[in-house]
């Protein structure tokens, strides 16, 4: 029995309980699907409900009443084998080995699928993570934000979502005309401006930019006169840049399908189409011969200057057109992930969100990450060679591998401080989170060798009720839980979830491992018990590997 076809169970018992009128409820009321969890005391059961809390209070009843109610009636249900009240109304209920049991069949049938749900069925989803400017390498803290970002993408999906991944590509601006003068300037063997860029990397794409303007018989871009220059080392630069972006990004399995253009939104009109928007909805007035969004009357603390008195854009106006251009191009709900030091941007661009009409923090969201340190040797990690301030996604990358360092980004909460310790993810042991999970996949796939190779075999039998020691309970209780953890991670934009699980699900395989054998010991015959482990064993391979998956992270079959 899984997890929902219990939860419909008790739902089951309670329409019956409104229909004899022992429950006095409109059958509204009724919850559309009944949340079952699991005890944190195993002894307390395998699953546990607080349904006739919520609902015998609305019914004028005792819960603690409505829970014996409910008990008796679901004490028939086949595969329960047992159901006790607790507290001031808890329901606990035990399943019977067999039932319980069932769910080891269920997932290897279901294969990939198995953890999926459809709660985010029909939703539209842009999700905008990592928009770091194409100024330098990505830093740590945008590869945090890849992590978490592809993770969440990931999840969103297993949740029945349609989801966008955009980039926000900052050519636009100040930072793009300093990394210009300092690409000129390093070409040209001039010290970088006092607002510049330095670092390695700086003089190897102004190497670059030199050498693919004289390879394709253009001047060189030197002895162009200087807004020329600037303008060459700009275009070809940042092109150069963002490639390598791509390029990291795409090495650490993160790929876009958007990749949106800062300088469109004011090349194409949007800025000025998104005002007149605001101006029409009466949203937007002239004041010191600037133009102004009347975001205090949204909660905002002060009303915001879009255009300057000068003509000119304000940076929020660009936030605003790509706001409606997501949402005009059929974003239902637009999901920005931002670093630490946009705290203050949130208040805003709910303003815009409710001045366009929408429902701040259901049509828009914003995720705020925290700060990532890097420690080797017990020290900070500070600087990257290349980039020369700051530590890479490709430093990270070489220094512990693709597998470790998206793990270990994206099992802890975004909005939460970490310190990663290179020298701890860099070692083959139990200690190191990603190759604890990651063993006991490979441990899975060396079980079923082994099987096969004393001959146990799925199809030759399956008998739910002979996993009935407690470390089959255990390890069954965590199977059950893969749906709920996916859901949850989606509803709470928290994929760190998925991997919490993933670490209490390799536990309790590990543990399962050491006390029930799968193959025949020395000279005993193969029987359905050997059959029956081996399914459990596959089932606890193919959680694994799903959850792996839905971080980005690979299931190896050997370590």
């Amino acid at each position: 029995m899984t997890p929902l076809q219990l939860a419909q169970a008790v739902r089951a018992a309670l329409v019956q309980a409104v229909e004899d009128g022992t429950l006095a409820l409109d059958p509204a009321l009724l919850p559309d699907e009944v949340r079952m969890e699991r005890p944190r005391q195993r002894e307390h059961g395998d699953w546990a409900t607080n349904v006739a809390l919520q609902l015998g209070k609305k019914a004028g009843t005792n819960p603690r009443d409505l829970a014996a109610d409910l008990a008796a009636r679901l004490g028939a249900t086949p595969g329960v084998a047992s159901v006790e009240v607790a507290g001031p109304g808890f329901l606990n209920v035990r399943l019977d080995a067999a039932a319980a049991g069932e769910l080891a069949r269920t997932v290897v049938e279901q294969g990939e699928a198995y953890g999926r749900n459809d709660t985010l069925a029909g939703v539209a989803l842009n999700l905008e993570f990592v928009s770091a400017n194409p100024t330098g390498p990505l830093h740590i803290g945008g590869v945090r934000w890849a992590a978490v970002g592809d993770s969440l993408a990931r999840v969103l999906q297993a949740s029945g979502a349609s989801v966008t991944r955009e980039y926000y590509f900052n050519d636009h601006g100040a930072q793009i005309d300093r990394f210009a003068r300092s690409l000129l300037a390093r070409a040209l063997g001039q010290d970088a401006p006092e607002d510049g860029y330095g670092g390695q990397y700086i003089a190897d794409i102004a190497d670059r930019v030199v050498a693919d303007a004289l390879a394709a018989g253009e001047p060189d871009p030197r002895t162009l006169p200087a807004a020329e220059a600037t303008e060459a080392f700009r275009a070809r630069g940042v092109e150069l840049m963002f490639g390598e972006i791509k390029a990291s990004l795409h090495a650490f399995r993160v790929d876009f399908d958007v990749y949106f253009h800062e300088d469109s939104l004011h090349e194409s009109g949007a800025v000025e189409r998104a005002v007149a928007r605001l101006r029409e909805l009466g949203h937007v007035y002239d004041a010191d011969g600037a133009v102004w969004l009347r975001t205090t009357d949204f909660g905002d603390d002060k009303d915001r200057v879009v255009i300057k008195s000068d003509g000119e854009a304000a940076y929020i106006a660009g936030d605003i057109a790509y706001y409606l251009d997501k949402r005009e191009r059929g974003a239902d709900r637009v999901v920005i992930m931002l670093g630490a030091d946009h705290h203050g941007y949130i208040g805003r661009m709910m303003a815009v969100c409710a001045a366009f009409g929408d429902t701040p923090h259901v049509n828009l969201e914003i995720l705020i990450g925290q700060m990532v340190n890097l420690v080797r040797e017990g020290q900070p990690m500070r600087m990257s060679k290349r980039a020369g301030t700051v530590v890479t996604i490709d430093d990270l990358v070489d220094a512990v591998g693709v597998d470790a360092a998206r793990y270990s980004l994206a099992r802890s909460s975004a909005d939460s401080s970490i310190d990663l310790d290179l020298d701890l993810l860099s070692r083959a042991t139990n200690e190191n989170p990603v190759f604890y999970v990651q063993y006991a996949h490979a441990r899975t796939v060396n079980v079923g060798r082994n099987a096969a190779d004393a001959g146990v075999r799925r199809e030759d039998g399956f008998d739910a009720s002979l996993l009935d020691h407690e470390s089959e309970a255990v390890l069954l209780g965590q199977l059950a839980e893969l749906p709920r953890i996916v859901a949850q991670a989606a509803e709470l934009r928290e994929p760190h979830r998925v991997a919490r699980y993933l670490e209490e699900l390799a536990g309790a395989y590990h543990k399962w491992y050491d006390q029930r054998r799968v193959t025949p010991f020395g000279d005993e015959t193969v029987s359905d018990t050997h059959r029956t482990r081996l399914w459990l064993n596959d089932a606890t391979r193919q959680v694994l590997a799903n959850g792996l998956g839905l971080l980005g992270v690979s299931a190896p079959e050997r370590m």
